[in-house]
């Protein structure tokens, strides 16, 4: 009989780079050694661009210099992928969990990760699919909506997901997004306006031979609404991280994933 698996949820608001960075660290030690269950970080970011192990530093396209004038940080990390953004409105999910336990490859576990963001567009209308060969995280035709980096260490993950439900995407044009050019980068309240209004078009021809359908233009722009009312509730703790958090940081050793930190 299998045995039953727990996953912690920590709802934490806005947390710095890294702080959320040295947190990620002391929780995978944790759990290598199962001191704690698997454990998902849900959380947003005051703006921040990253960069993989790679240290792709040509794909940012301004120096590090300007950033402070443009309120935002660089940092370094240890995870897979190229340059990205993370900033306010965007859902950010970092799951610390043990693949061997559940017995998934690193493939797999990315796939999943996908269809997550993927599952999450469609219910607003949206539909999002993996990129093509070479083009990573999740996309509504050419536009990017969704970034994927990840790092594991010992079978146990850190790092994540980023999903752009409203960020200010201004700050994606002083980077080449996860390194790959010539690509739009794109977000769900955008996406979800043009669904919209497409859908109330289609409904206001169809509304003339079907009346029935004249609500569905406001079940439309509830869905629209309701994006806010959603980020405001992920700011909500499910336990107390906030408080475990601290106390977590206060153990954990200094991080050394960020050598050249706000040069």
């Amino acid at each position: 009989m299998r045995v039953p698996r727990s996953l912690e949820v920590w709802k934490l608001g806005t947390v710095n780079y890294l702080d959320a960075l040295k947190l990620q660290e002391k929780l995978v030690s944790d759990r290598k050694i199962r001191k704690i269950p698997d454990t998902l970080l849900s959380l947003q970011h005051p703006p921040t661009y990253t960069l993989g192990k790679r240290r792709t530093d040509h794909n940012l396209l301004i120096p590090e210099t300007e950033l402070k004038k443009i309120g935002a940080e660089l940092h370094y990390t240890q995870r897979g992928g190229d340059i990205t953004y993370h900033g306010p409105h965007q859902a950010i999910l970092y799951p610390i969990i043990s693949l061997r336990d559940i017995g998934c490859g690193a493939r797999n576990y990315v796939e999943k990760l996908e269809l997550t963001m993927i599952e999450l567009a469609s219910l607003y209308g949206v539909k999002a699919c993996p990129g093509q060969k070479g083009e990573t995280g999740v996309w509504v035709g050419e536009r990017k909506i969704g970034a994927i980096g990840v790092r594991i260490t010992y079978g146990i993950t850190s790092h994540g997901l980023a999903f752009n439900i409203d960020p200010d995407l201004e700050y994606f044009k002083h980077i080449v997004p996860c390194g790959i050019a010539d690509k739009e980068v794109t977000s769900l309240s955008r996406e979800t306006v043009h669904y919209l209004v497409s859908s109330m078009l289609s409904l206001h021809h169809d509304a003339q031979a079907h009346p029935r359908h004249r609500n569905q233009p406001r079940r439309l722009l509830f869905s629209v609404t309701s994006l806010s009312a959603n980020s405001n509730r992920s700011n909500k703790a499910v336990k107390d991280p906030q408080k475990a958090m601290e106390t977590s940081l206060k153990k954990a050793p200094s991080s050394v994933a960020n050598p050249s930190q706000n040069k």
